[in-house]
């Protein structure tokens, strides 16, 4: 029998209650300012390195143009979490969250996330093309292929997100309506399902187990020969400048790989203390990227101060290395 028939109309519940962070509850008011400020630092910032991005004739190589799409989805990343967080630290109300919006939190968090993910991917091969192949890196890399494959991983993530969203919400919700979690994602909610959810959990650690083992193998084959290429560099300095465009992309895919492996591997983990790992990259690892890009970088160092100080382009500072 079908799913379909199987769970026809079960769904009774029509909102969930989230669970405050640890430690949060002795002092909310501070922990709302502690979450406002981070908030603040992390749209700022990130929208500051986008229009920077985007403004600045310095920063037109494709490296750049990824990581105005990286900015952004950190941005909204946050926006998806951040604030819902904030409201429950204030009032009874703000922890309660509708059916619809618990499904439109859980794609829209998986969507950015997985894009995010699909994104240092192509990042990666962009720095492999840019070391190893920098000959061919003007004509392989062009406008129409970097718009192509940041349009590619948006759509990749959009799909992958529908079908985890469709599948977590096709399973009927008919009692509890606390979720053990301070927002809605797949493992906590599959928790109150008024159903057998193994086959859901199999289906998440196969799938977004093979999409992220997937990625971070690319990475990591892509970096074994960037290394190969660096080392074969004559003169220091030259491996150095090589080196220092792609030590703040392994710095970013370090601190968004980590946290999620601690989750999606133990989908049975619940409580407040289980959402530690998930504040690490949904809530702190979006503030960190843009310091993380701009403290590594001359150029976007640069270019912010060209920006924030309004002062004339200098012709030196548009020899880059892709």
């Amino acid at each position: 029998m079908g799913m379909d028939t199987e769970y026809p109309n079960q769904t009774s519940v029509s909102y969930f209650f989230l669970e405050r962070l640890m430690y949060t509850a002795e002092h909310p008011s501070l922990f709302f300012l502690i979450f406002f400020l981070i908030y603040s630092i992390t749209v700022t910032g990130n929208l500051l390195i986008l229009i920077t991005v985007g403004s600045d004739s310095h920063l037109q190589s494709p490296m750049y143009h990824f990581l105005g799409h990286l900015s952004f989805l950190d941005a909204c990343l946050s926006t998806v979490t951040v604030p819902k967080v904030m409201a429950g630290l204030l009032t009874l109300e703000g922890k309660t969250i509708s059916f619809e919006g618990c499904v439109m939190q859980l794609y829209c968090f998986h969507f950015l996330a997985s894009t995010e993910c699909f994104l240092y991917t192509v990042m990666a091969y962009d720095r492999y093309l840019a070391i190893c192949q920098p000959l061919h890196y003007p004509v392989t890399m062009n406008k129409q292929m970097c718009a192509g494959m940041a349009g590619i991983t948006w759509a990749i993530g959009a799909i992958h997100s529908a079908i985890h969203t469709s599948l977590t919400f096709h399973l009927p919700y008919c009692g509890p309506r606390h979720i053990a979690y301070f927002f809605c994602d797949i493992p906590p909610v599959l928790k109150l399902a008024c159903a057998d959810t193994t086959i859901n959990e199999l289906v998440m650690l196969a799938n977004i187990g093979v999409v992220a083992a997937g990625c971070l193998i690319f990475i990591v084959i892509s970096y074994v020969f960037i290394v190969a290429a660096v080392l074969r560099i004559r003169t220091a300095e030259g491996r150095q400048r090589a080196f220092s465009t792609c030590t703040a992309h392994l710095t970013v895919v370090l601190l968004y790989y980590m946290p999620p492996v601690c989750i999606y591997l133990q989908p049975s983990s619940s409580g407040a203390g289980a959402g530690a790992p998930a504040v690490f990259y949904t809530i702190v690892t979006p503030m960190l990227n843009p310091f993380i890009y701009t403290l590594r970088n001359k150029e976007v160092k640069r270019a912010l101060r060209r920006l924030l100080c309004q002062e004339p382009g200098d012709p030196s500072a548009g020899s880059q290395t892709p």
